[in-house]
């Protein structure tokens, strides 16, 4: 297929050089030149978003309060007939931002490091990594197929989702994640406590190293369901104090909360069942995707899929 891709940082630069990697005819595109001829030694580039009109697809790797824009003047609806993903973090909000396109699905690939730009992409960034495909009502599933072909070309693995459970699931993986991080770069940050900080404050502020710009954008776009997830949290934090405030009532209690998330931690990620032939119907692949599977591969009448062998607690 001949693929557009605009916006060469860390996810759609990788993007780009995976789909050339795999065959595919791509075309990219940066507003920054300096990207632009960073890309260029890798992949054929263009300085003219209208030389983007003429492909089978275009992937969207722009920020998310830029989308809109992308949407109205890069492919303008009518303009372009190809089909429309995106690797954006949050998918509602980009669903409304493309809905002038009927042929726009949203996608997010669950892969990524701390250092942006052109630079750090790399062809292998996805393989083996799980891709979000959004399927909702009205997606037609043609082009929802044309895509997990797509990506499963590049070595990723496909789960099917409707937006609002993406954004649901992301508030409680990723986005929580980066508050919680800068939260407790914040509350270290006296020259004794980062003086003694090693293995744990290094792994759990890991992703408070992430753009500035990225981040907001990200929590900024999933407001309502990092808020939900929050309420969770909270609770959560809230029975570890109850459970050390009331220790002498009840010594066993902090240790049993400690064995529920160790238990848990332990069982992840679950290792993959045996592979099933799924139809290829909406509602099969949104039960898949709800069960935590994934599609490795799709045939003609049937996708090739994996459930979890250990399934979710919760």
């Amino acid at each position: 297929m001949r693929v557009a891709v605009t916006g060469l940082g860390l996810i759609g630069g990788s993007a780009a050089l995976a789909l050339a990697d795999a065959g595919h005819d791509v075309i990219g595109h940066d507003p920054d030149p300096a990207t632009r001829e960073a890309a260029a030694a890798h992949l054929t580039v263009t300085a003219d978003p209208a030389d983007l009109l003429d492909t089978d697809v275009a992937v969207v790797a722009a920020p998310v309060r830029h989308l809109a824009a992308v949407a109205a003047e890069t492919f303008p609806p009518g303009r372009y007939q190809g089909l429309i993903t995106d690797v954006a973090s949050v998918k509602a909000e980009v669903l409304h931002a493309f809905a002038a396109h009927p042929r726009f699905i949203g996608g997010h690939p669950m892969a990524g490091k701390e250092t942006p730009g052109f630079a750090s992409a790399e062809a292998s960034l996805f393989r083996d990594r799980v891709w979000v495909l959004c399927l909702e009502a009205d997606t037609r599933l043609d082009d929802w197929l044309l895509l997990a072909r797509l990506w499963t070309s590049v070595g990723a693995r496909i789960v099917p989702a409707t937006a609002a459970d993406h954004d649901a699931a992301a508030a409680r993986i990723s986005h929580l994640e980066h508050l919680v991080a800068a939260a407790l770069v914040l509350v270290a940050a006296d020259p004794l406590s980062r003086s003694l900080a090693a293995g744990s404050f290094r792994d759990g502020t890991r992703v408070a190293a992430s753009s500035t710009t990225l981040v907001t954008g990200m929590v900024e776009g999933n407001r309502d369901m990092i808020l939900a997830a929050f309420d969770d949290l909270g609770e959560e934090l809230a029975t570890a104090y109850r459970h050390l405030e009331e220790h002498r009532l009840d010594p066993g209690a902090i240790g049993a909360w400690f064995d529920r998330a160790r238990t848990l931690r332990a069982a992840w990620p679950p290792e993959p069942g045996a592979a099933e032939r799924i139809p290829v119907a909406r509602e099969a692949l949104l039960d898949l995707g709800r069960a935590g599977g994934w599609i490795e591969a799709v045939e003609s009448e049937v996708a090739i899929g994996r459930r979890p062998r250990v399934q979710s607690t919760s």
